[in-house]
C-alpha cells in the first residue's frame, strides 16, 4: 500500500493535510474503506470529514425515510420535500456527499446489515454504527473481531445535548512521540460486550454520568425492542424504574445516574443538537484517522461531550485481561 504514490491530482488537493500528517499517512487513507450504517446528524458529520480527508471509498447504508427530526441535523438534505420524497437516506446522502470530493467512491449497500455474513466485512478497514439497537452493535462487533485482519469498530449516539462514541481497535500497534524520540505502542481494546459488561463497582472512582445513563437506557431499549431516540419523557417512570434495579445489582448509589440526566435525554427522543453533532463526528473522524495512519495516541475506549458542562471525558473500560 506505502508503495503505491499518490497522483499529481491527489497531493494537489491534499496539500495542506499532508504538511500535517505526512504522506505516508494520506496514502493509508486514499487506500481506506470505510463503512456507515445509521445516517443521523453525527454520523453524517463523520461522513463529510472522511471524505474531505481524501478516504478511499464510503459505503452508506440507512433505508429510513426523511423526517423532521431529520432535517434538523442532517445538513446533507436539503429541506425540499419535492427533492427528498420518495427516496432513502443513504441515497440522498451518498449524492450530496459526492460532490464535497469526486475522488473519494462514495456508494449506497442495501439490506440489513446484521445479517450479512463475516465475509461482508473484509472489505473494509472500519465499521461505524449508529442509529443500532445493542443487539446489532455487539453482534457486528463480534463479526469485525473475527475477521482475518483487524477491521475498526465503532458505535456513536447523539442525544440531544449527550454523545457517546465507543472505539475497538482489537490489538492495534501504533506510534507514540515522545521528547526523546518516538516509541512502537501497542493496546488490546474489548469488545462492546465485554467493556459494558464490566461490573460497575471495579471501574474507576469517577466516570462520566452519562455513561451510566447511557447504559440505563439502552437496557430499557433492549427489553423493550426499540432502538435508539425511540423513548420519550412518558417512559421516565419505567427508566427510573430500570436504573434502581441496575443500579441496586452494581451496588451503586442511584445519584451516580441523575434524574434531571435522564428526563433530559428522554425528553429529545430522535433529536440531537447539531453543534454536539459537530464536536462528536469531529472526534471520531480524528480517531479514524488515527487508526488508519497508526499516527497519534489513539482513544481507548469511550469519549462522552455533554453541553451541561462543556467538557469532553475519554473513559477507559476494559478489564484487567485487556488493559
Amino acid at each position: 500500500m506505502d508503495g503505491e504514490e499518490l497522483t499529481e491530482e491527489e497531493t494537489a488537493l491534499y496539500d495542506r493535510q499532508i504538511r500535517v500528517w505526512g504522506v505516508d499517512a494520506q496514502k493509508r487513507l486514499s487506500k481506506a474503506h470505510i463503512l456507515v450504517r445509521g445516517l443521523n446528524g453525527t454520523a453524517v458529520e463523520f461522513c463529510k470529514n472522511m471524505v474531505l480527508a481524501g478516504i478511499g471509498s464510503l459505503t452508506l447504508m440507512d433505508d429510513r425515510s426523511v423526517t423532521e427530526d431529520v432535517l434538523q441535523s442532517n445538513f446533507l438534505i436539503p429541506p425540499d420535500e419535492a427533492y427528498y420524497s420518495g427516496r432513502s437516506l443513504d441515497e440522498l446522502c451518498c449524492e450530496s456527499l459526492k460532490d464535497f470530493n469526486p475522488m473519494v467512491r462514495v456508494s449506497v449497500e442495501k439490506g440489513d446489515l446484521s445479517q450479512f455474513d463475516g465475509e461482508f466485512f473484509d472489505k473494509f478497514d472500519a465499521v461505524v454504527l449508529s442509529c443500532c439497537s445493542l443487539k446489532t452493535k455487539k453482534a457486528i462487533n463480534e463479526k469485525c473481531r473475527r475477521r482475518p485482519r483487524r477491521v475498526a469498530f465503532y458505535a456513536i449516539e447523539c442525544r440531544d445535548s449527550c454523545g457517546e462514541i465507543f472505539v475497538d481497535l482489537q490489538k492495534y500497534t501504533y506510534i507514540q512521540k515522545k521528547s526523546d524520540g518516538t516509541a512502537e505502542c501497542q493496546l488490546n481494546y474489548p469488545s462492546l460486550e465485554e467493556a459494558i459488561s464490566i461490573a460497575w463497582r471495579d471501574l474507576p472512582r469517577k466516570v462520566s454520568k452519562v455513561y451510566f445513563a447511557m447504559r440505563v437506557i439502552e437496557r430499557f431499549e433492549l427489553s423493550e425492542g426499540r432502538n435508539p431516540g425511540e423513548t420519550s419523557i412518558s417512559d421516565l417512570p419505567l427508566i427510573l424504574k430500570m436504573r434502581k434495579e441496575l443500579c441496586d445489582a452494581q451496588s451503586l448509589g442511584e445519584s451516580y445516574i441523575p434524574t434531571s440526566l435522564l428526563e433530559r435525554i428522554l425528553a429529545a427522543g430522535g433529536k440531537e443538537h447539531p453543534p454536539v453533532c459537530a464536536i462528536l463526528g469531529g472526534v471520531l473522524g480524528q480517531e479514524v484517522i488515527k487508526a488508519i495512519s497508526g499516527k497519534g495516541d489513539p482513544l481507548k475506549n469511550f469519549f462522552y461531550f455533554d453541553t451541561a458542562d462543556g467538557k469532553g471525558i475519554i473513559e477507559d473500560m476494559s478489564n484487567s485481561s485487556t488493559s
